[in-house]
């Protein structure tokens, strides 16, 4: 009965998080001075009949409490409005997007996943060794650093050996290989530029949580009765170090996915982070609107993963 509740209080925790995303995603860009239509049409011949017909057809001459309405019950039916610039479904466009955000999201944080924590385990167990220093000092650097400026350095450190621009060739053969191969050839250095910042903080993680786990009586107790070194760290200091990285995975995955705005626009990648750039630069606040509350959306729903998932790989902690 105990565990349902506690279940049940993560799930109402959760879903009121999604619910304050959802008003936040509407109050966001009404509290903005100005009028909206006059915002969207700037730069374009437009008369004050046409901007009238635009608030209508967006629903923006109606009350407030009347547009909230309508935006909530939209939102339970999936429908996130209408996009200015593309004249489109809004859900449409960013679904159009999420596939290349989830392959690249997707690529780097495994890469960075196996990558951090294996350096991390590494310097913790040869803590103040040259190894240790070198990889702690460029972590520390590494996470440091904004991602679109690593990203234009190795934009102009290898433009010559990899593509820096969108996602695939048009003169690219039209078979399944071609494409694939065209797709990850253009996936170098935009993955690349997230796996140097993601696994620089997985790497310090790592060797943080398994510094405190090396004075651990119960290693002591290990070593006391024989058992090699390796075995020590691989058996019981590791699996118990590894939980805080592995919840850390699934918190920044969410955080990724709305981070990933610098490095697709850098690299001119079709995902939702450039997807939200030209939202920005039109400015189009349906679009904007919509990419908000799917983005804070993601990291609700990973924070949710990350908490259960810590109770099923250490059942210590009790989370349902």
């Amino acid at each position: 009965m105990r565990l349902g509740v506690r279940l049940w209080g993560r799930l109402g925790g959760a879903a009121l998080s999604l619910v304050m995303v959802a008003v936040l995603g509407f109050f966001l860009f009404r509290v903005v001075p100005g009028d909206p239509v006059v915002s969207m049409t700037r730069g374009r011949p437009t008369t004050a009949a046409m901007q009238a017909e635009l608030r209508t057809q967006f629903g923006l001459d109606r009350p407030l409490h009347e547009q909230f309405w309508n935006y909530l019950t939209s939102l339970l039916r999936g429908d996130l409005g209408t996009s200015f610039t593309f004249r489109r479904p809004v859900s449409e466009v960013i679904l159009e997007r999420l596939g290349p955000t989830l392959l690249l999201v997707g690529t780097s944080t495994v890469i960075a996943v196996g990558l951090g924590l294996w350096l991390g385990v590494r310097a913790a167990w040869r803590r103040d060794s040259a190894f240790d220093r070198v990889t702690t000092g460029v972590s520390l650097t590494l996470w440091a650093v904004p991602t679109f400026w690593l990203g234009m350095l190795l934009m102009m450190a290898t433009g010559d050996l990899f593509p820096s621009r969108g996602m695939r060739d048009t003169d690219t053969a039209p078979d399944f290989v071609s494409q694939a191969l065209d797709v990850g050839h253009h996936l170098v250095l935009p993955s690349l530029t997230l796996v140097a910042v993601v696994c620089a903080e997985y790497m310090l993680v790592m060797r943080s949580s398994l510094l405190e786990e090396m004075h651990a009586p119960y290693l002591t107790t290990a070593r006391a009765k024989g058992l090699r070194d390796d075995l020590v760290r691989r058996r019981h200091a590791v699996p118990n170090a590894v939980l805080p990285a592995i919840t850390l995975v699934f918190l920044r995955f969410g955080l990724v996915v709305a981070g990933a705005i610098t490095t697709e626009t850098v690299f001119s990648w079709p995902g939702l982070g450039l997807l939200f750039y030209d939202a920005l630069t039109g400015p189009d606040y349906f679009l904007l609107q919509g990419l908000l509350v799917v983005t804070a959306g993601a990291v609700v729903v990973m924070n949710l993963l990350a908490e259960l998932l810590y109770g099923v790989l250490d059942p210590r902690v009790k989370v349902v």
